[in-house]
């Protein structure tokens, strides 16, 4: 079984990192074995990310793209998108608080995966908590974790 890759990002992330994400999604494939992408549904980043990991299935048919699901399917359900392959909703979610769900869902994602490939740089932003304690794990070898650098716009 292959490497597992989740995303973490600004909602309001530019289309100008596509290729940078992209480039990243190719290396994990390509050198650390990664076979199966976790995506959330909630921002810019992460549609970036899983239309980078569509375009990459075309070259690597053999790699999985899950939606991650925060609220429990029969509260709202979800149809599986085009170009994923399934959605997840993680085990013992169904008694967190709705304002709670997002952050929760991401940090058990955080804890069973091998990578996170991040975009966060806002100091005071749940995506930045998400890769800090991505980094406490990453001290103790649990995970790998990759932080894409804003694009700079020439002035």
């Amino acid at each position: 079984m292959g490497k597992s890759v989740f995303f973490i990002g600004h909602r309001e992330a530019s289309s100008e990192i596509f290729p940078i994400l992209a480039d990243a999604i190719e290396t994990h494939i390509s050198k650390y074995g990664a076979a199966e992408f976790i995506v959330g549904s909630y921002g810019g980043f992460d549609h970036l990310a899983a239309g980078a990991v569509i375009e990459a299935k075309k070259t690597h048919p053999h790699i999985t793209l899950s939606l991650l699901l925060p609220y429990h399917p029969a509260e709202r359900p979800v149809k599986t998108p085009k170009g994923f392959n399934s959605t997840y909703y993680p085990p013992g979610m169904e008694d967190i608080p709705r304002q709670y769900a997002i952050v929760r869902a991401n940090r058990y994602v955080v804890d069973h995966v091998d990578y996170l490939i991040a975009y966060a740089w806002h100091p005071a932003s749940n995506a930045r908590e998400l890769v800090e304690y991505a980094r406490k794990r990453e001290k103790r070898h649990l995970i790998a974790v990759t932080v894409l650098n804003p694009v700079e716009k020439d002035n």
